[in-house]
């Protein structure tokens, strides 16, 4: 794109002859853009001077035609008048040429050529070869119509909300030309790059003006939509539309940049920060499910082996339980074999002493007669002798707290006869005899 050092797009129009038409149109000149080129025009009124010469010749053969004198001198003025009209037709025939010649116009494709005739603007020729008889009538303008043109336009010192200065605000856009009469006989290419820069500033400072200065960078490529539609309503009256448009850089303050350069570093430790802790804490997750899932194997397996221990238990259980089953069978077959052999021996204990008893019968009376004087003997003996009780608590039954061991039961048996003048052998035979009686 052309531009100047200060890097904002320059429209102009060029004078220029119409071999160097498409070159300026195409490729710009000097640094500019040109839409527009006023053709140096290769129609002059010199085609008029054969024809007026060649009618000249014509009438003056015509004249000395018409003289017709006799002699040397009629021979003379007939020649001079044939030499007359030949000079005629060929210098009509030369003025024609000229004239077809110079009628030519040819316009480049994608231009419009502005016929004009005494000054006027008259209608616009399309693209192709065209014939201008009329000797006043010429292109005074061809007009890029078909080319989108780029146009960049940087604004200096824009101010956000906040007003600080933004460095520069790159604006570009490509616009084309509608309507060709309507631009050049509107406001022209010069003229229109002034409006054009005007608009373009003020659009931009307008947007400027609506963004905070942390989020200028936002403006880059953002969309311009509503710039590009009021650019077009400025525009139109002009003949001219903007095709499309955008913001492709925006450069804040320097110490600003440093500003936002210093956040987005932070912003960036702590993404990295984020990310990294974020890795760690998947390790530790991942650490953690692979030891609950080693801790859930380990588990399994103890369920297991608790689950063959308790097998085995029962087992073992069920082995005890038939063992015993098998020794209470035994046991009960043991007894009843002794419960026989003693219903056995009772049977026959019981027939024998039947048969004693039939053998004492007679003498129940006498035995029984003696035995009970023996026991009245017994008993009187006993009652003189007996000994005065004393009674002795060893079994601490009321909470007295009384010793109830062995050794303080048999130290009481010890010192009981002692204490009573009885000799330990009166006090241990007496129950024997009891016992006998």
């Amino acid at each position: 794109m052309n531009k100047f050092n200060s890097g904002r797009s320059v429209i102009s129009e060029a004078v220029a002859p119409w071999s160097e038409l498409a070159q300026l149109l195409r490729g710009g000149d000097d640094g500019s853009l040109v839409p527009v080129v006023i053709p140096k025009h290769r129609r002059r009124l010199g085609w008029m001077v054969p024809l007026w010469l060649g009618l000249l010749a014509l009438l003056t053969g015509v004249m000395l035609s018409v003289r017709g004198d006799g002699g040397l001198v009629g021979a003379v003025s007939g020649a001079i008048a044939g030499a007359s009209y030949l000079a005629g037709v060929v210098l009509l025939l030369i003025g024609a040429l000229w004239w077809w010649r110079s009628s030519i116009v040819e316009i480049e494709q994608g231009t419009h050529g502005v016929l004009t005739r005494y000054g006027a603007v008259t209608r616009t020729l399309e693209p192709g070869r065209h014939y201008l008889w009329h000797p006043w009538s010429r292109v005074d303008f061809v007009v890029d119509v078909a080319t989108e043109i780029p146009y960049s336009a940087p604004v200096m010192a824009c101010p956000t909300r906040e007003n600080v200065p933004l460095r520069s605000i790159e604006f570009f856009m490509k616009l084309r030309i509608t309507d060709a009469v309507l631009f050049v006989r509107t406001i022209g290419a010069g003229n229109f790059d002034l409006v054009l820069s005007s608009a373009v500033q003020d659009a931009i400072r307008q947007r400027a003006r609506q963004v905070q200065t942390e989020r200028a960078y936002d403006l880059r490529g953002s969309d311009v939509a509503d710039m590009q539609d009021l650019l077009n309503r400025q525009l139109s009256r002009y003949g001219v539309r903007i095709t499309g448009c955008n913001i492709p850089d925006v450069q804040l303050p320097t110490q600003y940049q440093q500003h936002l350069a210093t956040r987005e570093r932070v912003a960036k430790e702590h993404a990295a920060y984020e990310q990294e802790w974020g890795l760690t804490r998947k390790r530790r997750i991942d650490s953690l499910q692979m030891d609950i899932e080693r801790a859930k194997k380990v588990r399994d397996a103890r369920f297991v082996e608790v689950k063959a221990a308790l097998n085995k238990a029962r087992e073992q259980v069920a082995q005890l339980l038939e063992q015993q089953e098998t020794n209470a069978q035994r046991v009960r077959f043991e007894i009843e074999t002794r419960g026989r052999s003693g219903l056995i021996a009772a049977e026959n204990e019981a027939k024998a002493q039947r048969r004693l008893a039939q053998a004492y019968r007679d003498n129940r009376a006498v035995l029984q007669y003696e035995l009970a004087l023996r026991r009245l003997e017994v008993g009187a003996e006993l009652a003189n002798k007996a000994p005065q009780p004393v009674v002795v608590r060893t079994d601490g039954a009321n909470g007295g707290g009384g010793d109830a061991s062995a050794l303080s039961t048999l130290l009481t048996a010890q010192l009981l006869p002692r204490a009573a003048g009885l000799p330990v052998a009166d006090r241990v035979a007496a129950p024997h005899r009891d016992d006998a009686d």
